[in-house]
């Protein structure tokens, strides 16, 4: 059984990672993640309960707990610290302002140290008995040692410095994890069932196919479904991140998520909430952290040896310095003791997982999903693309520009109608043109028997026994010159009865994707199984030099294959876009596959990494810059932690930083880094 909890107090993400390490190592838990940008853990068992599994979390973080998933953030914590620290530093005035005197003043800030160490020292003592180290330790014993050095307002300084630069780290995180719930705030919380009873509000969940919803002016659509009664203005902007507003009438299709802003819809229910647009979209986001990028596997490994690295060379410092220089112990141990307070990753373990997941949630707003970090990251490094033409490039709503006839016994109206009673079947963009152009809706298409479609070619059929064969010239084997436009041929057994003539509109803004792309320095392909001629009428008008006509899907397979060769030993990616089912395994073998979800098949959304959830093919280009904003930002936050730590380590060493230096380098570096992120959301990308 698969589980997902909320976790709760839970405020470093180097200590989600020692969680999911510990609990992967039980050999009753599987498929363990714990999601620190989220706040989530999932796993995966048959044997343990939520409570056996709680404990074992706790024997890692003693304060952590887990918890039915809500949508409220957890503020108890933070108020407990505040209440905490704020007698804490109430002591700390008392103690040091000369009121009191003596042994009552030595209590005063023994009581101080207790108060404000009080968390860090549970949690250090608990995870000493599970042969375990972190911060907590780290502070704790740094804090101790330095009032037995007799630095006890250096401690205590430590310690504040320490909790206050928690808590707005905490509040920080926090203010991210709200931003990325705030753009996908899009779930309905019910839906206006419709019934012989009147109208109930009940719990999308509930709701089956074919069910009746109402929709009034102000709220959200709760699921996919067709309009049956009345017209509306929508807002699709969390779904697709256009701010124009659509209208929808009878017979529109419409997505759960949309906002009704004027009017009065009643839908019927083309699929439940499970698979509904909205939950889809909420689980690719909440999902999408799980699949980790190269960076973040890179950190986690770094932050494995870095603490036990730094403990080391503090050891060294104490016991090397006064045997090298003029230095006694008690120098050099407080020397030491800065070392350790520096030792905690916090900075680098946070802000590289939280820039992913801002890249997400900045793309997700913008109708663009990716399906995890590992994919985001792999987008900046793309350097060749290749398109599908039909539904991608092109809107794939063709008109019939030609009907002609072959064989004399036939007529137009023939060769139209037996064409139309093979499109009827099939979910193909240009299917779905010559159904909506043809005018011939009305057929009685339980005449049709052996309906099949054949991949690349078209599609077969029979009728009173007679075989048809609707599709291009290879399926009904006849020589085929090169055109301009898409021919769909008749067949009638042996007969060729006639063919018809369709052309197809180029996307809005193709043109100024292909031109932005080449700007960024990718190289551009156009894959068609469409004739010669009109590969390259449609290519030229667009700005593609490079293109592959006559195409079957294994061709596109093959040829994608020896673009990815092209990159092989290096950091480039190849990407494809395509929209249709038999683009599925091209999006699938693609370093990064990329559907266009407003037309795109289940099949072909499922098997790409990043799905457009408009026609809109600047997405693409966009998606990128976001792409390379993140690894921007990423390298920043790296170079200043690193550095910054680097800096107060060498100079703890050599006596010119004191420990709330080292404090900041720590706490603070991480608040900035932090602050630095939450750009991805703020800047125009």
């Amino acid at each position: 059984m698969k589980y997902v909890y909320k976790v709760k107090n839970l405020d470093c993400a180097n200590c989600a990672r020692e969680i999911q390490e510990g609990l992967s190592k039980n050999e009753n838990l599987k498929n363990v993640i714990v999601n620190f940008n989220t706040l989530q853990i999932k796993y995966e068992t048959e044997t343990l309960s939520k409570l056996q599994v709680e404990k074992l979390v706790q024997a890692i973080e003693p304060e952590v707990t887990l918890e039915e998933i809500d949508n409220n953030l957890n503020q108890a914590k933070i108020n407990f610290s505040l209440i905490r620290f704020f007698i804490g530093i109430i002591l700390v005035i008392l103690g040091f302002s000369g009121i009191a005197n003596g042994i009552f003043k030595e209590i005063i800030i023994i009581l101080a140290y207790i108060i404000l160490l009080y968390r860090t020292t549970k949690n250090a003592i608990k995870l000493i008995m599970q042969k375990t180290i972190n911060e907590n330790f780290l502070i704790t014993i740094s804090c101790i040692g330095a009032y037995i050095l007799g630095e006890k307002m250096e401690g205590l300084m430590v310690v504040i410095l320490y909790e206050i630069g928690k808590i707005l780290e905490e509040k920080a995180i926090n203010k991210s994890r709200k931003s990325i719930s705030d753009l996908m705030n899009i779930k309905p919380e019910y839906a206006n069932l419709k019934s012989k009873d009147g109208i109930n509000k009940v719990n999308p969940e509930i709701v089956k196919i074919d069910d009746i919803v109402v929709i009034k002016e102000g709220e959200k659509i709760p699921l996919d479904g067709i309009v049956v009664s009345g017209e509306a203005y929508l807002d699709t902007s969390s779904l697709t991140g256009e701010s124009k507003q659509r209208k929808v009438r009878e017979g529109e299709e419409v997505l759960s998520g949309s906002i009704n802003k004027d009017g009065f819809i009643e839908i019927k229910v083309t699929r439940e909430y499970e698979n509904s647009t909205v939950n889809q979209i909420l689980e690719l986001v909440q999902n999408a952290t799980d699949k980790k990028a190269k960076t973040e596997t890179f950190v986690d490994k770094i932050t494995k040896i870095y603490t036990p690295i730094v403990i080391f060379l503090a050891v060294i410092v104490a016991v090397v310095l006064p045997l090298v220089s003029n230095l006694n112990y008690n120098q050099s141990i407080y020397r030491a003791l800065t070392f350790l307070v520096i030792s905690c990753p916090c900075a680098i373990a946070i802000s590289v997982p939280l820039s992913y997941f801002s890249g997400i949630g900045k793309a997700s707003k913008k109708g663009i999903l990716v399906k995890g970090s590992n994919f985001l990251d792999n987008l900046k490094n793309v350097n060749q693309i290749a398109f599908d033409k039909t539904g991608t490039l092109t809107k794939g709503e063709f008109g019939i520009s030609k009907i002609e006839v072959i064989n004399d016994k036939y007529s137009k109206e023939d060769v139209l109608k037996y064409i139309v009673y093979g499109e009827s079947f099939s979910n193909h963009p240009i299917a779905k043109s010559i159904l909506k152009s043809s005018g011939l809706k009305k057929l009685d298409t339980s005449v049709v028997s052996e309906y099949n479609e054949i991949s690349g070619k078209g599609i077969s059929y029979k009728i009173d026994n007679k075989q048809i064969l609707i599709g291009n010239a290879k399926l009904v084997e006849v020589e085929e010159k090169s055109h301009e436009t898409t021919i769909v041929y008749a067949k009638i057994g042996d007969e060729l009865i006639g063919k018809i003539e369709l052309e197809d509109i180029i996307k809005e803004g193709a043109k100024d994707t292909i031109s932005d792309l080449k700007m960024l320095g990718i190289e551009t392909k156009m894959f068609t199984g469409d004739t010669n001629g009109i590969a390259k009428k449609v290519a030229k008008e667009i700005g593609i030099e490079n293109v592959k006509a006559e195409m079957l899907p294994q061709d596109k397979y093959n040829e994608l294959e020896k673009m990815r060769e092209k990159n092989l030993n290096t950091e480039n990616k190849t990407a494809f876009v395509g929209d249709g089912i038999n683009d599925s395994p091209v999006l699938a073998l693609a370093d990064v596959g990329i559907s266009m979800g407003g037309i795109g098949t289940d099949a072909a959304i499922e098997a790409s990494d990043v799905v457009i959830m408009t026609d809109d093919l600047k997405k693409i280009p966009e998606a990128i810059k976001i792409s390379k904003k993140v690894n921007k930002i990423i390298k920043q936050n790296l170079i200043f932690a690193i550095g910054i730590k680097i800096l107060v380590l060498t100079l703890s060493a050599l006596g010119i930083s004191r420990m709330w230096e080292a404090i900041f380098a720590d706490v603070g570096v991480t608040l900035i880094t932090i602050f630095n992120t939450l750009r991805i959301f703020i800047d125009a990308i």
